[in-house]
């Protein structure tokens, strides 16, 4: 067998891709597993690409973007994220992942350590894997509202920890970091002298006036990723972007052209005519998911599994620990016996075991179907557990 990158071989398997594997076997199941829109691309912005591309805007572009583009993404960053870059501090991305993972190589060498928030989206680790670094969770507590602790992160630093990653709105949880919380982690992050990657690509999906951009507190060491696949319903477009401090723009390009040369052409004129288009499909998108979010929030009225208040993005994070079962069991099951994919929380971290990630990117109606077929099988599973004296059994219901 030939050899291989250990590190990339030890990557693990997606427990959200798993859950989706065995969903799409399921023809009439509940999807609320992936954190895809179901809202059509805007048409204008579908129209521009089509317009790039019949005449002829199907080439190389800088690495760092379209020069259009990233003075429209700087004016964006002004108005409605509250601090200011110049354009040539903007990186466009294949996406805010790829952005994330420019970011971290430019800002990193192997054997550094980052600290990771748990439960996260799963990329994060895998992509400290790849790049040799030594990777720390900070749990996100319930208690503290899902957001990051300093105290946490005092037990954690060390003299090898050159990132604290931060994701505001959070995913799995919902969670957002407010103005003070912020100021407290920009500040012992400086005090340390930390890099600060803020992943913020649910930035437009927020359903209070708590969140606070990373930026807008402090520049200082501070990289922020976006994305057009959340706000503007492109995930299969694959565009993104970074606001970078002026002195390491040039390094974060310089990554960016030896991992892909540039992003696609026609996505970079979609990408361009979303921003600088009707805005009114995002108002109208960001109140569905409230509403959804609402409606959710009802159906589970006070149970014991009742999510916190998600106030951004476009999940919700449901406790089912009253069952005794293992969360990947238990999404299984859910999906086998009732018809409802939900992504296991573990797949998030070691503090997401006993929980369910539930997806707002369906319609409300078969939200809330799901949400009481959930209740249900978690009422039935915690009454199998209290009647074996904690040893769980097979549900006795089918779907």
């Amino acid at each position: 067998m030939a050899e291989l990158n250990e590190a990339a071989s030890a990557l693990p398997n997606s427990g959200i891709r798993e859950i989706a594997a065995l969903a799409a076997r399921h023809a009439h199941a509940i999807r609320l597993d992936i954190g895809d829109p179901d809202f059509p691309t805007p048409a204008h912005v579908v129209d521009a690409a089509h317009t790039a591309a019949r005449s002829g805007r199907t080439h190389y572009l800088p690495s760092a973007g379209l020069p259009d583009l990233r003075a429209a993404i700087a004016e964006k960053i002004v108005a409605r994220n509250g601090y200011r870059v110049d354009a040539d501090q903007v990186v466009v991305t294949q996406g805010a992942s790829q952005g994330i993972f420019a970011a971290l190589l430019a800002v990193t060498r192997p054997g550094d350590g980052v600290l990771l928030p748990d439960p996260a989206w799963p990329n994060y680790l895998t992509m400290a894997r790849l790049l040799r670094l030594r990777p720390e969770r900070y749990p996100l507590d319930a208690d503290a509202g899902f957001t990051p602790s300093v105290r946490r992160l005092e037990q954690l630093v060390t003299p090898e920890t050159k990132v604290l990653l931060l994701n505001s709105p959070s995913n799995p949880t919902g969670a957002v970091v407010g103005p003070t919380r912020m100021r407290e982690l920009l500040d012992f992050a400086r005090d340390r002298g930390l890099w600060v990657i803020s992943d913020e690509c649910y930035d437009e999906l927020t359903f209070d006036d708590t969140f606070t951009s990373a930026a807008a507190v402090a520049q200082d060491r501070v990289i922020s990723a976006y994305s057009f696949s959340k706000t503007y319903a492109m995930p299969g477009w694959r565009v993104g972007y970074l606001a970078v401090p002026a002195d390491a723009a040039e390094v974060v390009s310089k990554c960016q052209e030896s991992l892909l040369a540039c992003v696609s052409e026609p996505a970079q004129w979609a990408a361009l005519s979303a921003l600088t288009g009707p805005q009114d499909q995002v108002a109208e998108m960001r109140e569905a998911y409230r509403n959804r979010r609402d409606a959710l929030l009802a159906v589970f009225g006070h149970t014991d599994s009742r999510p916190a208040v998600p106030a951004g993005a476009f999940y919700a994070w449901v406790d089912i620990t009253a069952t005794g079962v293992d969360d990947r069991e238990f999404a299984s099951r859910l999906l086998d016996r009732h018809g409802v994919a939900a992504a296991p929380g573990s797949a998030f971290g070691p503090a997401g075991r006993g929980y369910l990630r539930l997806s707002l990117t369906t319609s409300e109606d078969r939200i809330v179907e799901g949400a009481k077929r959930l209740i249900s099988f978690v009422d039935q599973e915690s009454r199998v557990t209290t009647q074996s004296g904690g040893q769980t059994s097979g549900a006795r219901s089918g779907w």
